[in-house]
């Protein structure tokens, strides 16, 4: 009989360690399923964010459209001043040239210039005073440039209607150094 009870006794002790080992299992199952009620939560977060952010997609590409487009007509409008700014500068250069070339002519010679036209405006020429006609052949002492009469215009219209604030002013400075 001993034969049977050594049997017996190691049937015993494998019935044991198999208990534990499935009181182990068990253990390890209930953390799966906790896991998985965890992990079941977190795919349904990770699916409402997916969702929010493709829902906010087409906000964002429509919001990026304007912004572009914006962008675009001011980049635009800047160009066209520049150009325009560009344009004024050339014009007041070529401006600034003339009259300097005139002014310096005027001084060196000693000789009335023919005064600068203008693209917009009537064309001015000295009006003759009887004061002033004899006297600019007759004293060569006096500058030319002194001796000139004011300008006037041409045609029936007021000099100071056609001229912007800096031409008049600029008209005026130059009668003044006469």
């Amino acid at each position: 009989m001993d034969y049977k009870l050594a049997l017996d006794l190691i049937i015993a002790v494998l019935l044991a360690a198999t208990i534990v080992y499935a009181a182990i299992l068990n253990g390890k199952l209930n953390q799966l399923r906790k896991n998985r009620d965890d992990l079941a939560k977190l795919v349904a977060a990770f699916n409402e964010a997916t969702v929010r952010a493709e829902a906010g997609i087409p906000k964002l590409k429509r919001v990026s459209e304007e912004a572009s487009s914006t962008l675009v007509e001011r980049v635009e409008k800047a160009q066209s001043l520049r150009d325009d700014l560009a344009f004024m500068i050339e014009r007041a250069d070529a401006m600034a040239n003339r009259l300097e070339g005139v002014v310096r002519s005027a001084r060196t010679e000693g000789k009335p210039s023919p005064a600068p036209q203008s693209p917009r405006g009537p064309i001015l020429r000295p009006t003759a005073t009887p004061a002033s006609a004899a006297p600019v052949a007759a004293a060569p002492a006096q500058p030319a440039v002194s001796a000139m009469p004011p300008l006037t215009a041409t045609r029936g219209d007021d000099l100071e209607d056609d001229r912007s604030e800096a031409e008049r002013e600029l008209l005026r400075a130059l009668q003044a150094v006469r």
